[in-house]
């Protein structure tokens, strides 16, 4: 009961510190809105990396379509196309506020939409592939995403798309998009936790475990494993369309597709935080962006090095993430306790 109320009492303290972050620090809103964004990359990447055993590289697929479907919804609905282009999405083109989140809001249903469908092709396509197979396909699909949209010129080819301007102030803009991440974190959040503790949390263990086992039990594993990938794409969607209107400009390699950055952090965060946990993957983002903001601060020039290093650092001192790092010690506290003779 009294380690129950502590629990309790952190979150409690988390939920009010994250409201109020916004006011206490309004220079860093956007940083703080791209921190929930980390969260829920990790998060996502988790349900097929850490909880279900097979390492995707192509969540970023999701990521970027979403993205960009947004994008050319908002667009589409209320300008034409070249005129559009012409004025790069400035002041000419600005929208209503009405119009601005009525657009952001159809684009967004339309990138789940969309990718939750190109999820499911794809997964029942290539979730035959195991261990590195797969790891190299998915690696593959996204270096592919990234080519095809450079050569389509209806979303601006290799010249990037321009989002449509946020119709208010910078302030207003920057609280937004932090609350609208935070949202989306914490429902993404508790929806994995609520599924993690029913039957499609067992199933995709299993499949961890022991996938050739959980086939021959009856368990019907390409589904399972489809439905995961779905429900990754069906919050990167919702993450990439938001993500493209905060920073305003959508590159096909360097933001939509990005699977040499994003791509890799968010592996790298749920790693560093403990895979196949729930809490895990929001510890690594929290601690790999706060880091990854000092680096860009304080070392200027050499700030990719220092993350190459931190990279390093994560996989060979925390193989099994924060969390597990501490219960391994916990375990070994106990089992001394024990031989000792000592109370716990």
């Amino acid at each position: 009961m009294r380690y129950s109320g502590i629990r309790q009492g952190a979150y409690v303290l988390l939920g009010l510190g994250a409201l109020a972050a916004p006011m206490v620090f309004p220079a860093y809103q956007a940083q703080l809105a791209v921190l929930w964004l980390m969260v829920v990359l990790a998060l996502t990447w988790d349900i097929m990396g850490g909880q279900m055993g097979y390492n995707s590289f192509g969540n970023i697929v999701y990521f970027g379509l979403g993205m960009y479907v947004t994008a050319v919804v908002q667009r589409d609905l209320f300008f034409d196309v070249e005129e559009y282009a012409a004025v790069a999405g400035g002041i000419d083109a600005q929208l209503s506020v009405l119009q601005y989140f009525a657009g952001l809001s159809l684009g967004l249903l339309a990138a789940t939409v969309v990718c939750v469908l190109v999820a499911a092709l794809l997964g029942s396509g290539i979730l035959g592939l195991r261990g590195h197979y797969f790891a190299i396909c998915t690696l593959g699909l996204g270096v592919a995403a990234g080519e095809i949209a450079s050569g389509m010129d209806y979303v601006g080819a290799g010249s990037g798309l321009v989002t449509p301007l946020y119709p208010a102030d910078a302030d207003s803009r920057g609280a937004f998009f932090y609350f609208y991440f935070l949202a989306l974190a914490t429902i993404t959040l508790l929806t994995l936790r609520g599924l993690y503790a029913r039957r499609f949390g067992l199933a995709i263990n299993s499949i961890r475990d022991n996938e050739d086992k959980a086939e021959a039990m009856g368990l019907q594993t390409t589904r399972y494993k489809t439905m995961a990938w779905c429900i990754s794409a069906f919050f990167l969607a919702l993450a990439g369309g938001a993500y493209g209107n905060l920073i305003g400009f959508i590159d096909p390699i360097d933001v939509a597709f990005a699977g040499s950055t994003l791509g890799v952090w968010m592996v790298l965060m749920a790693i560093l935080g403990g895979k196949g946990t729930l809490w895990g993957p929001v510890i690594g983002a929290a601690i790999f962006h706060l880091t990854q903001e000092i680096f860009w601060t304080y070392l200027l020039g050499w700030q990719r090095v220092a993350l190459g290093f931190l990279i390093i650092v994560i996989v060979v001192f925390f193989p099994r993430g924060i969390l597990g790092w501490f219960r391994e010690r916990r375990h070994r506290y106990v089992v001394a306790q024990d031989a000792s003779g000592d109370p716990a």
